[in-house]
């Protein structure tokens, strides 16, 4: 058995406001094997792009790592100088992000960038630079990747800039991308064939790979297994499809029921009741207590710790049932 290449353990990143301290995550773990895919949903505002930004080190006062170790190829990452993580940055680990104008700048042309992007951790000729730049591009997909190369960015589709900025993080060939809901504001098929590739690209390269989404569908389509967040917190982790068909926290039942695709023609959907937690006034004990229609108070005013086998966890006191088989 190889070693994880990315060990991430009771990561926690707070963030000091005027109203008091925002967990927004808090103790969080989980590990990545190579070429593996690790899709990390929740809704909105539950700590999942704050725990794709902080394996970067990329958190910025009022919010700091308060706690918790990320190690990546048995490199602990936290703590480490600012002009060592800059290093580690984009050759090791690298990160696309939701709006690729986060990533592309409007004044530069392609080739510019990511000649940029790769004499930054390398000595290379201004050619090698810019031939890296060209197989990159054709490797995620983008026509006539050398006529590309001298476009800006205003000449491109929402799409295709998606697919630039996913180049750019290929550059150095990192052991780790976390990728930020890339693919939220393209339409469909320009997502589909966005996730083929990326889905190619992992299995050529053997890099893995963090999918942060809300949407299920797009997880359940690219994800070897799924991590399901609430405030904070992972509250369930598994094979994707056994997740997905047969989940066994509550929140992740609620989500499913509340999907479209899941519903039968005529009978209404089952939303989650009520809304989830407030960062800053996270409810004692099972933080989806309050929206949980197995919660007995006496029991979830205690934090349920994780439990369950090497494959299958869940952070519940009262678990849904599982099939034996499927049980881990």
């Amino acid at each position: 058995m190889t070693e994880p290449v990315l060990v991430v353990r009771d990561l926690a990143t707070h963030f000091a406001t005027r109203a008091g301290v925002a967990k927004a995550v808090d103790g969080v773990s989980f590990a990545l094997d190579r070429g593996e895919v690790l899709g990390l949903v929740g809704e909105s505002c539950s700590g999942k792009s704050v725990t794709g930004f902080s394996l970067l080190g990329l958190v910025d006062p009022p919010g700091r790592i308060v706690g918790g170790s990320v190690r990546l190829n048995g490199r602990e990452l936290v703590g480490l100088p600012p002009r060592e993580l800059r290093r580690v940055r984009g050759r090791e680990i690298a990160m696309v992000f939701q709006d690729p104008a986060t990533t592309l700048n409007p004044v530069l042309r392609i080739g510019e960038q990511m000649r940029l992007a790769v004499v930054a951790h390398e000595r290379v000729s201004a050619r090698a630079a810019r031939a890296r730049a060209a197989d990159v591009l054709r490797r995620v997909g983008l026509p006539e990747p050398e006529a590309r190369l001298d476009a800006y960015p205003h000449q491109f589709s929402g799409g295709m800039r998606q697919r630039v900025a996913i180049a750019v993080a290929l550059l150095h060939g990192p052991a780790v991308i976390i990728a930020d809901e890339p693919t939220t504001a393209l339409d469909v098929s320009v997502q589909a064939g966005i996730l083929a590739e990326m889905r190619s690209l992992v299995a050529e390269s053997g890099t893995a790979l963090v999918w942060i989404s809300h949407d299920l569908a797009v997880v359940s389509a690219l994800s070897d297994r799924l991590a399901v967040m609430y405030a904070g917190r992972i509250v369930e982790e598994g094979p994707t499809a056994l997740v997905l068909t047969a989940p066994r926290h509550p929140y992740t039942a609620g989500l499913l029921a509340s999907l479209p695709s899941q519903a039968e023609p005529g009978v209404p959907l089952r939303p989650i009741p009520g809304q989830a937690p407030s960062l800053l006034r996270i409810p004692e004990g099972c933080a989806f207590q309050p929206r949980c229609p197995r919660a007995v108070p006496a029991t979830c005013r205690v934090a349920p710790e994780p439990t369950g086998g090497p494959l299958r966890r869940a952070r519940c006191h009262f678990p849904l049932t599982l099939d034996p088989a499927e049980a881990a």
